[in-house]
């Protein structure tokens, strides 16, 4: 209050002056709240019932400091405290520093009206009243930079907290948590669950930069092993979020009910350490249900394809890729032929060869087992 102290050595109030001002201290703040509740529409519930009484008497005990820092018997700290601890307050009601400072301005302006027409009956020289308004302004002005102050504080550290919240639910999330565990995170990040999440792997680096593009609810941790970031981004439009992620290095896991993010994690996972060049998941489904047991797949491919293990390597080779595209076009020869960039006889002559390796190459169960077994190029 360092300037506000500076203006009330400049100025003399008498014993007399003090007295009169303080007996009219009741009806100075209820005039400042009424005007408050008039003039700022924040205010008009909150000054209402018990929160009402406490304003007044916060307003009374700030006057009440205001004229013992004019007559020189204070420094004005403990009302800069109040004003601080005010402005946080106002971060938990809800309010912005904009509606606080409105009621600061018409404040200053009721308070000064009151005390000036207390003041010059009870003998305040004219030559005085100029200094009196000008530490009335001064005060006010401070009380609102204390208030600021404890408003900004208040919002940065609640901003800390619920980085720390939403953080903590992102892990949950990707952990699996049960789904009271899960709702209790929801309750202390504050954060509104949605119908689904996607999941979203990218380089740590990349993560925040992504994150400012997309859905401001979206979940983002940038901290996890080998340099890797994740978003859980809520109810995502698909082909939106891939076109939002096209300059990103991203694996785009599948949408799930938000309980079961970790499922879309976890497939993102795996399709990144399939192949550095998937985006979309839901593009490489064959590939990611074949991958799911690498030593089942083999397995199955051992024991269906064990006739061509008879055979060197090369025409075993060839006559794999033969049955993959026959299988896959369905046997219409030209097609078999055009892919594999042959002439339709050699597609005959092949496949003669492969029904006398599977002679029950026509039993559904046997083209299932080899559909599978040949799904996935093995190198």
């Amino acid at each position: 209050m360092s300037h506000a102290i500076r203006r009330a050595s400049e100025l003399a109030l008498d014993e007399t002056t003090v007295t009169a001002l303080r007996a009219a201290l009741k009806t100075t703040a209820d005039e400042v709240v009424q005007a408050i509740i008039d003039e700022v529409p924040s205010y008009a519930n909150a000054l209402s019932g018990s929160m009402g009484g406490t304003i007044r008497r916060a307003v009374r005990t700030a006057l009440g400091h205001y004229l013992d820092l004019a007559s020189g018997n204070a420094t004005g700290g403990d009302a800069g405290d109040a004003a601080y601890e005010l402005g946080r307050g106002e971060v938990r009601d809800g309010r912005s520093m904009d509606a606080l400072l409105s009621a600061y301005r018409v404040g200053a302006r009721v308070a000064w009206r009151c005390l000036a027409a207390g003041a010059v009956p009870a003998g305040l020289p004219a030559a005085e009243v100029a200094k009196f308004a000008e530490l009335t302004f001064a005060y006010i002005d401070e009380l609102s930079a204390a208030s600021a102050a404890g408003h900004a504080d208040e919002l940065a550290a609640r901003g800390r907290d619920q980085e720390r919240h939403l953080e903590h639910l992102a892990r949950d999330l990707l952990a699996g948590a049960s789904p009271d565990v899960l709702l209790a995170s929801v309750q202390r990040a504050g954060w509104q669950p949605p119908v689904s999440l996607t999941a979203v792997l990218l380089p740590a680096a990349q993560a925040r930069p992504a994150y400012r593009a997309l859905d401001p609810s979206t979940l983002v941790l940038d901290d996890l092993p080998d340099a890797t970031g994740v978003l859980l981004v809520p109810d995502a439009d698909r082909s939106h979020l891939l076109r939002q992620l096209t300059d990103r290095t991203a694996v785009v896991g599948p949408a799930r009910p938000w309980t079961r993010a970790s499922a879309s994690y976890a497939r993102a996972v795996r399709a990144r350490s399939l192949s550095s060049d998937i985006r979309d998941t839901e593009d490489h489904l064959p590939e990611l249900v074949l991958s799911a047991d690498a030593d089942a797949f083999a397995d199955l491919r051992a024991r269906a394809l064990a006739p061509l293990r008879t055979l060197p390597d090369a025409t075993a080779q060839r006559l794999e890729e033969t049955l993959r595209a026959w299988l896959l076009h369905q046997g219409r020869r030209n097609e078999v032929a055009a892919a594999l960039f042959v002439h339709p006889q050699t597609v005959r002559y092949r496949m003669s060869q492969l029904r006398e390796l599977f002679p029950d190459l026509a039993s559904p169960h046997r083209v299932l087992e080899l559909t599978l077994a040949v799904g996935l190029r093995v190198s």
